[in-house]
């Protein structure tokens, strides 16, 4: 059975209809009659009989029931996150890259989960690793369950010690992918500082965000010609960007294995 609008004249009329055969043929046998659509959607007549009948469907039934208020619904967890950059994550083969460098170095989580996560909560949401670790709350993120906020903080920490080790091995999965890199590119920016801290590296300098009153660091990053990243160096924030080529120039020679470039171009 099935529910069917019959329009006549201006009106439309809601009906209860099934399907049976006739010989070889189905045909749709009128059961009742409900009434014009428009005073019934006014008048609330459908209720009463969807909530009777609610009563034989279970799912139905939760519904009523967290609409009334007798259910509670004890948690709410977003999947889509996952499912995407997931899928995008393997793809680029970070979880590969990050599995052979982390070998057997005896850590008794998964250090790869938290690095994800943590790349995870930056897409969607700002934010410290302690805000991430409440985020994930809400989030499913495959094989995170078991991660607290110190295994956060010593994957964050393993990852700035083994950063160049990470570059290198991507870059090379791509070039033996795909092709040779015969043109890179050199993109630096100004990110600035909120809040304390930052003393080392956050200086007070010329400011693309126009905020001259916020400390800041320079951010370079090196790009390959598909527009894919290489590598990211940093800066105190009162380097100037012109200052900041040259050293990136030989590190991009020396770690990659560029030869028979033939110069660096900048717009300024």
């Amino acid at each position: 059975m099935f529910v069917r609008v019959k329009t006549k004249g201006p009106y439309r009329y809601l009906q209860i209809v099934e399907n049976h055969r006739e010989g070889k043929r189905t045909v749709q046998r009128v059961l009742a009659t409900l009434g014009r659509g428009d005073k019934l959607a006014a008048s609330g007549g459908v209720k009463v009989p969807l909530k009777s009948l609610g009563r034989f469907a279970n799912q139905v039934r939760v519904i009523q029931g967290y609409e009334a208020g007798r259910l509670e619904a004890r948690a709410l967890r977003h999947i889509g996150p996952d499912l995407v950059f997931g899928r995008l994550w393997k793809e680029l083969g970070l979880d590969a890259a990050l599995h052979r460098l982390l070998g057997d170095q005896g850590f008794e989580f998964p250090v790869e989960r938290a690095v994800y996560l943590m790349v995870l909560h930056r897409l969607f949401e700002s934010g410290s690793d302690r805000a991430g670790e409440c985020w994930r709350r809400d989030v499913r993120v495959n094989g995170s369950d078991g991660l607290k906020l110190h295994h956060l903080y010593r994957a964050r920490r393993w990852l700035g010690d083994s950063r160049a080790e990470v570059e290198e091995a991507l870059f090379h999965r791509r070039r033996d992918l795909f092709t040779e890199c015969t043109l890179a590119f050199f993109d630096p920016t100004s990110l600035y500082f909120e809040g304390r801290g930052g003393e080392g590296l956050g200086q007070f300098g010329f400011s693309k965000d126009h905020r001259p009153d916020r400390r800041q660091m320079i951010v370079g990053a090196v790009l390959t010609e598909e527009g894919r990243p290489g590598c990211c160096e940093f800066w105190p924030g009162h380097r100037a960007e012109a200052q900041t080529l040259l050293p990136v120039v030989a590190k991009v020679r020396r770690r990659f294995g560029l030869k028979g470039c033939a110069g660096w171009r900048t717009a300024a």
